[in-house]
């Protein structure tokens, strides 16, 4: 199985030996359709001069005349009528000039090897030693016609530079090669720590902290990856302390039930406390009963929920109902229940809804003190609606607030231990609304009563998931 490591050393080697090939094709195509014209028409001036000198010089001999300017760095063909030929300077690699040419040359015409040489893929024709790969002209010696034909000679123009270029290329690659290694392990290293950290966290050990200072995308990638860990480690420690908080929650009505339960079972004990007993367990049954009903509610929530139970409600109906069921419960207290609603209608989840009413005119009325008064206003406008839950109730201190909407969160846990309290209904009730992209805000200072205001659009856009999708 091949590393992150090595697929980046190869994929870098392969473009680089990509580039390379392309480059040279592109240098050969860009020979054969722009240089090639102008290197023919080089050559052929070049040759025009050698045959002008010699028919103007004083050479007898047109052999030592050729056999001179190849020290000049050129390769000279000659070829009689007979056919009969002449090798000047270097040898060609081919010898490929057929009769016609030959021919063709001794009768006054110019060939243009060069211009003419057909297009090869891999090898450039400037540096294609052949004899086709010349220019041909007509020179006479001593009233004979000869064809000379011409072509530099690469090797030894060019041979200290092919030389120094293939040098060059070659220290060129292995240098690149080796910065390729060492750069490519300082782009694996981080992620190296990455895949350690992943394994760490997958063993469940969310603190880590991530050593890697860049501002690329892998240091963005650690960056997140470290906000991941720390979001992580905080649920676990949330998870923890909700698996405790639940633990506990359900621990103490359970002793007290047995508790009492063992104290029933003495024949002896007087009838009043008998029955004082039983109020108890029945006391704190009811207790585990709420609470058990509010964990399935927050399970549900946190499960998603069922589009096609969303639809429209009006909220002042439902704040009306609200009141009529808690009538018991205020009327008991003395308590003076003010509406200031009108018809509102929204879309949503009207059981969850009137779930939230529920919970925060319960709580006001728990803690709201004998003839109090509890308020309930709704305002609404083209969005949203606004409902406000006001009391003259006890109060919360200012401390307390931040912490309000946590579960199992509780202002008082010697008075809520005794009026069923399990911490959840506010939590349950933050949830809900967020769940129908609303908010709630709170009011409150100790001994000036609380305010609760709820403020949840007409419509909303649930995901697949059953949760609101932002906006």
């Amino acid at each position: 199985m091949r590393t992150l490591y090595v697929r980046i050393m190869m994929t870098t080697m392969m473009i680089m030996i990509m580039s390379a090939l392309i480059s040279f094709i592109v240098a050969n195509t860009y020979y054969h359709h722009f240089l090639k014209q102008e290197n023919d028409e080089k050559i052929t001036e070049i040759a025009k001069n050698v045959v002008e000198i010699y028919e103007e010089s004083d050479f007898t001999d047109i052999g030592d005349y050729l056999s001179t300017l190849t020290v000049l760095g050129y390769q000279f063909y000659l070829v009689d009528q007979r056919g009969n030929s002449e090798l000047f300077g270097a040898s060609f690699r081919k010898y490929n000039i057929d009769h016609e040419t030959v021919e063709s040359v001794l009768a006054g015409n110019t060939f243009h090897g060069i211009r003419d040489n057909p297009r090869k893929l891999f090898v450039t024709g400037f540096f294609d030693n052949e004899l086709l790969n010349t220019i041909g002209i007509p020179v006479e010696r001593n009233g004979e016609k000869l064809a000379l034909f011409v072509r530099p000679n690469t090797v030894q123009q060019f041979g200290e530079m092919r030389i120094f270029l293939a040098v060059s290329i070659v220290v060129m690659l292995v240098v690149s090669f080796l910065f390729i290694v060492i750069s490519t392990s300082f782009i694996v290293r981080p992620i190296k720590k990455l895949t350690e950290a992943t394994k760490k966290i997958a063993a469940g050990n969310y603190h880590l902290k991530l050593d890697v200072h860049r501002r690329d995308e892998i240091g963005r990638l650690a960056n997140h990856f470290s906000k991941m860990s720390q979001s992580l480690a905080e649920t676990e420690q949330s998870r923890q302390e909700f698996v405790s908080n639940v633990s506990h929650e359900i621990q103490s009505p359970l002793t007290s039930i047995q508790g009492f339960s063992q104290a029933l079972r003495e024949h002896d004990i007087p009838e009043d406390m008998r029955q004082h007993y039983l109020s108890i367990i029945e006391k704190e049954s009811k207790r585990l009963s709420s609470l058990s009903k509010q964990l399935l509610t927050l399970s549900f929530l946190n499960k998603g929920l069922d589009d096609e139970a969303i639809q429209p409600f009006d909220i002042a109906k439902q704040l009306r109902e609200v009141v009529s069921s808690t009538e018991y419960q205020w009327r008991q207290k003395e308590i003076t229940i003010e509406l200031d609603i009108s018809s509102s209608i929204v879309t949503g989840y009207p059981q969850l809804m009137e779930l939230v009413w529920m919970n925060l005119v319960t709580n006001a009325i728990r803690y709201t003190d004998s003839q109090g008064i509890i308020t309930l206003t709704t305002k609404q406008n083209q969005t949203t609606v606004i409902v406000t839950v006001e009391d003259t109730g006890i109060g919360i201190s200012k401390e307390h607030l931040p912490h309000l909407f946590e579960r199992f969160y509780k202002v008082d846990k010697a008075r809520t231990r005794t009026d069923n309290s399990t911490g959840l209904g506010l939590a349950i009730v933050k949830e809900i609304i967020e769940l129908h992209e609303g908010t709630i805000m709170v009011e409150s200072e100790r001994g000036e009563g609380t305010i609760f205001q709820v403020t949840i659009p007409k419509v909303f856009s649930p995901s697949q998931d059953g949760h609101p999708v932002d906006r």
